[in-house]
C-alpha cells in the first residue's frame, strides 16, 4: 500500500521478525536463565500504569475503528479494502497501524512474567498468540489496512482488551482489590465468543456470491486463526471451570493467576 510509505517498522518485514525473535528468545531462554537466581522483580506500580494505559489506547483504537467505518458505512458483510486517500480510508490506514504497533507493546506482558519469575504463565498459547500476532499484522498493514471484512477482529479485539486489561489492572492492584474480581469466568466467555463472531463474520466470504476481497489469503488466515483459538480457548475452558484443574486456588476462587 503505498500510503504507509515511510512509516515505522512497514518498509520490511525483517524489523518485526528481528523483534518477535528476540522477544521469543528471551522469555523462553534468556530471561529465565538470567532471573534463574535472582529475586522477582517487585513491578506493582509498573504493572498499574501499563495495564490501565492499555485500557486507555483500546478504547481509543475502538472508537477510531469505529468512526473510520464500522460506525460510518461499513456492511458488516463483503467491504473490501479502500485504497483511497479519503479522510476516512486514510483514518482506518492509521488506525489499523496503530492497532498493529499495539501488538509490539503488549509483548511486556511476557516480559513481565519473566522478570516477576511467574514462568508458568509463559505458555505455548501465550507465547504463539503474542508472537503470530504482530507478525502477521505486519502483512494485513502492508497490503490491505482500511477494509471491513479483514479488519472486523482488530474491532472485536480491542472491544476485549478493554474488559482483559481492566481485569488486570484491578489485579495489580493488590490483594485488597480482588474480591472485585469475581467476574473471570465471564471474561473467558466474551474471549470465547470474540472468536466464535470472528470465525462467523469471515466465514462469509465462503458464502457470499462474487465478493471480490483483494487478498482471499488473508481472509482463509483470519478464519484459521479464529478457528484455531476457539478451540484452544474451549480446552481452557473445559480444563479450567469444569473439571476445576490447571487454576491454583485463588484463581478457581475468582481471582487471577499473578497478574
Amino acid at each position: 500500500d503505498p500510503r504507509l510509505e515511510g512509516w515505522p517498522l512497514m518498509s520490511s518485514p525483517f524489523p518485526t521478525t528481528i523483534i518477535i525473535g528476540t522477544y521469543i528468545y528471551f522469555v523462553t531462554s534468556l530471561g529465565p536463565k538470567l532471573m534463574e537466581n535472582k529475586k522477582p522483580f517487585e513491578l506493582r506500580q509498573i504493572m498499574v500504569l501499563y495495564n490501565f494505559s492499555v485500557v486507555t489506547f483500546s478504547l481509543y483504537m475502538t472508537y477510531e475503528f469505529l468512526m473510520s467505518g464500522w460506525a460510518t458505512g461499513y456492511s458488516f458483510r463483503c467491504d473490501i479494502v479502500d485504497y483511497s486517500r479519503s479522510p476516512t480510508a486514510l483514518r482506518m490506514v492509521r488506525t489499523c497501524w496503530l492497532y498493529c504497533f499495539s501488538k509490539f507493546i503488549e509483548l511486556l506482558d511476557t516480559i513481565f512474567f519473566v522478570l516477576r519469575k511467574k514462568n508458568n504463565q509463559v505458555t505455548f498459547l501465550h507465547v504463539l498468540h503474542h508472537s503470530i500476532m504482530p507478525w502477521t499484522w505486519w502483512f494485513g498493514v502492508k497490503f490491505a489496512a482500511g477494509s471491513g471484512l479483514g479488519m472486523f477482529h482488530a474491532l472485536l479485539n480491542c472491544i476485549v482488551h478493554v474488559v482483559m486489561y481492566t481485569y488486570y489492572g484491578i489485579c495489580s492492584l493488590g490483594p485488597a482489590y480482588h474480591k472485585y474480581l469475581w467476574w473471570k469466568k465471564y471474561m473467558t466467555t466474551i474471549q470465547l465468543v470474540q472468536f466464535i463472531l470472528i470465525t462467523g463474520h469471515i466465514g462469509q466470504i465462503y458464502i457470499m456470491d462474487d465478493c471480490p476481497y483483494q487478498y482471499p489469503i488473508f481472509m482463509f488466515i483470519i478464519w484459521l486463526y479464529g478457528s484455531m483459538f476457539l478451540v484452544l480457548f474451549l480446552h481452557f475452558w473445559y480444563h479450567a471451570y469444569t473439571k476445576g484443574q490447571r487454576l491454583p486456588k485463588m484463581a478457581r476462587n475468582g481471582i487471577s493467576k499473578d497478574q
